[in-house]
């Protein structure tokens, strides 16, 4: 199982992808979380807004730096 974050690169997407490592560890999460700035692969996903989080290549947030709890509770419902 693995955790995408996929976004630009900038100050808000690498905010999301470190809020993601850090609710997948508290979550106990044991599989890879990976960021990606490869805008094809977002396209190839249906996703239109950045950043976004992708579980096993499936989107399930785009467009918004949700809080911790919020992020745990999407994880642990996909896990």
């Amino acid at each position: 199982m693995t955790i995408q974050v996929l976004g630009s690169g900038c100050p808000t997407c690498k905010k999301l992808y470190d809020l993601t490592k850090q609710a997948a560890a508290e979550v106990g999460f044991k599989g890879d979380v990976k960021y990606t700035t490869d805008i094809q692969k977002m396209l190839e996903m249906g996703i239109m807004q950045s950043p976004a989080v992708a579980i096993d290549g499936k989107p399930v947030l785009s467009g918004r730096v949700p809080s911790l709890d919020e992020l745990k509770k999407i994880i642990k419902e996909k896990i």
